[in-house]
């Protein structure tokens, strides 16, 4: 049966700035690997917004592979950190 729960992540980081929303998985998973310097194979979510601000991916490892979540909004903007040589590990603490 598709598991389609994602596991607890341990933590949730923001690629700030604009990501084109053209890459799929392979590719954000890359930037992921190369950009964040981080395990892309990981229990972390990593996010990712368009340049208008409208669109979010978000990417996680389950247990059996990728899991990709896409959101578009149909009116307003996301409000999401301009730099984007950051990257930013987001905390509820």
């Amino acid at each position: 049966m598709l598991n389609l729960e994602p596991s607890t992540p341990t933590r949730v980081f923001l690629q700030c700035g604009a990501t084109d929303m053209r890459n799929s998985i392979d590719g954000l998973a890359s930037l992921v690997k190369y950009q964040f310097k981080l395990d892309p194979f990981s229990s972390n979510l990593f996010v990712f917004c368009n340049r208008q601000k409208d669109k979010i991916k978000v990417l996680h490892w389950q247990d059996t592979g990728f899991t990709l979540w896409y959101k578009r909004l149909e009116r307003g903007r996301f409000r999401w950190p301009d730099n984007s040589n950051e990257v930013m590990a987001v905390s509820d603490r």
